[in-house]
C-alpha cells in the first residue's frame, strides 16, 4: 500500500513537473540508440538500465535514470526514496526531491537507516547532480564514478 501511494503521487505529478518545472530540452533519444554507445560508456549503461526494466526515456527527466546508473540504485520505492536522499546529500534541491523525501520518510520510517546511509554517500561524493549528462553519454561510466567519488547505494 505504501508503494502504491507514492507511485500514484508520482504518476499524477510527473506531467505537470515536466511541463512547468523542467526547463531543459528533452534528449530525444531512445534506449535502443543508447545501447549503440561504446560498451562501458554512460550511454550504453543507461540504455541497458532502461531496457532491463522495460523503461523508455522520459522527456526532460532523463537525468533521473542516469542517477540510477551512477549510484547503482534499484527501482523499488524505498530505493527511489533513498536515491533522493543521496541527491540531497549531494546538494540537489527541488520541489520534487523534497516532496519525495518528506512523503517517503513518513511512509517508510523502517528504512531510515538506508536513507541516512544514502544521504552520507551523497555528501561524500563531489557534486555531480547538476552535470549535463547528455554531453557525457560517451564517457566511461566508471570514470565518472571515480572522478566524482560516486559510490553504490
Amino acid at each position: 500500500m505504501r508503494a502504491y501511494i507514492l507511485e500514484t503521487i508520482y504518476e499524477l505529478s510527473k506531467k505537470p513537473y515536466q511541463k512547468w518545472f523542467k526547463k531543459q530540452p528533452s534528449w530525444d533519444i531512445s534506449a535502443r540508440t543508447l545501447i549503440t554507445y561504446p560498451k562501458g560508456s554512460l550511454g550504453f549503461h543507461l540504455g541497458c538500465f532502461l531496457l532491463q526494466h522495460d523503461f523508455s526515456p522520459q522527456p526532460k527527466l532523463e537525468n533521473h535514470d542516469v542517477f540510477h546508473v551512477l549510484t547503482s540504485t534499484g527501482i523499488s520505492v524505498p530505493e527511489e526514496v533513498a536515491m533522493q536522499y543521496y541527491l540531497l546529500g549531494n546538494g540537489k534541491r527541488s520541489i520534487y526531491l523534497i516532496s519525495v523525501i518528506f512523503i517517503g520518510t513518513l511512509l517508510y520510517p523502517d528504512k531510515i537507516k538506508l536513507f541516512k546511509k544514502a544521504y552520507r554517500k551523497g555528501k561524500a561524493a563531489y557534486s555531480f547532480h547538476q552535470l549535463d549528462y547528455k554531453k557525457l553519454l560517451h564517457q566511461p561510466v566508471q570514470t565518472l564514478k571515480t572522478t566524482f567519488l560516486i559510490s553504490s547505494l
